[in-house]
């Protein structure tokens, strides 16, 4: 059953906006391969987080840790695999240094590394958890100490990152404009083609049936109302160190809704207008303004 909405009682969260010509959300990337996932990750967001308030690599993020990710993909974009060298040209003191701890000889010097990005991807994020711990995040975001960028420094976000803190950020999550144009519509496997709307996926840590979905959308099926894991992803942090990088697994939920009443806010300037006349329609719910 979908919960009713209620403002006053339910708790506040984060809203993120994110959106960049490159983003990269990597699950398993080793050496020299380097992969992203289709979505953005439980350390990539709990990262950029760190860096917004300044905590050093070493430093713990176990507080950061315990907030909860859900994630809207507005526009999934697309993959791209671009090829970087390493250490050509050097003299052999100065080339990347081999897994026995010496130098490669200058004619072995150059390493090729693949690496996978999201062009022109955009998602809309939800955070959840302590609600001090919130607020400190959101002035953080609205000030980094540091700055924050989309899984690798090389992909900086477009702005606004911080959408706001807002009361009941999953009812938020349903209705705030997508970041995408009109055109071809995305029809779930197994529902009409006559479905008028949008079809948005939605991936996150904890169960996904009680996302307040319009009447229309509800099934009883657990399969593809998001209460069913849909696999696992190591990239819950227990420690971000750079010489001591570990992670754990943890469930990934994901679930298809249609959002016939969702708008289509567009790209840029057009959707920064819609994204603005959203939040002041709903002033009277927001514990924090977008940055």
């Amino acid at each position: 059953m979908t919960p009713a909405h209620d403002p006053e009682h339910a708790p506040a969260g984060i809203l993120l906006h994110l959106a960049g010509p490159l983003q990269s959300w990597g699950t398993h990337s080793a050496f020299n391969e380097r992969d992203t996932a289709r979505f953005p990750t439980r350390s990539g967001i709990i990262g950029l987080l760190a860096a917004s308030l300044g905590r050093r690599r070493g430093e713990p993020v176990d507080d950061l840790a315990r907030l909860s990710l859900t994630t809207r993909t507005d526009r999934p974009g697309v993959l791209l695999r671009d090829l970087h060298t390493v250490g050509g040209g050097l003299p052999a003191k100065g080339t990347v240094t081999t897994a026995e701890g010496k130098k490669r000889p200058p004619a072995k010097g150059t390493l090729f590394s693949h690496r996978t990005y999201l062009a022109d991807a955009v998602f809309t994020a939800a955070l959840t958890g302590s609600d001090t711990l919130l607020r400190e995040c959101a002035e953080a975001l609205r000030h980094p100490v540091w700055p924050p960028y989309l899984g690798r420094r090389s992909c900086p976000p477009e702005g606004p990152l911080l959408i706001g803190l807002l009361q009941d950020p999953f009812h938020h999550l349903i209705r705030l404009p997508l970041a995408c144009t009109s055109g071809p519509q995305r029809q779930p496997t197994g529902t009409s083609p006559q479905l008028p709307g949008e079809q948005v996926d939605f991936h996150s840590d904890a169960p996904l049936h009680r996302l307040p979905v319009p009447p229309a959308d509800t099934t009883a099926d657990q399969l593809l109302d998001g209460s069913t894991p849909v696999g696992e992803v190591t990239d819950d942090p227990l420690d971000l160190s750079p010489r001591r990088r570990t992670y754990r697994a943890r469930p990934v939920y994901r679930r298809t809704v249609h959002l016939p009443d969702t708008p289509r806010g567009g790209l840029g300037a057009d959707y920064l207008a819609a994204l603005h006349t959203y939040l002041n329609s709903t002033t009277s719910e927001l514990q924090g303004g977008a940055a």
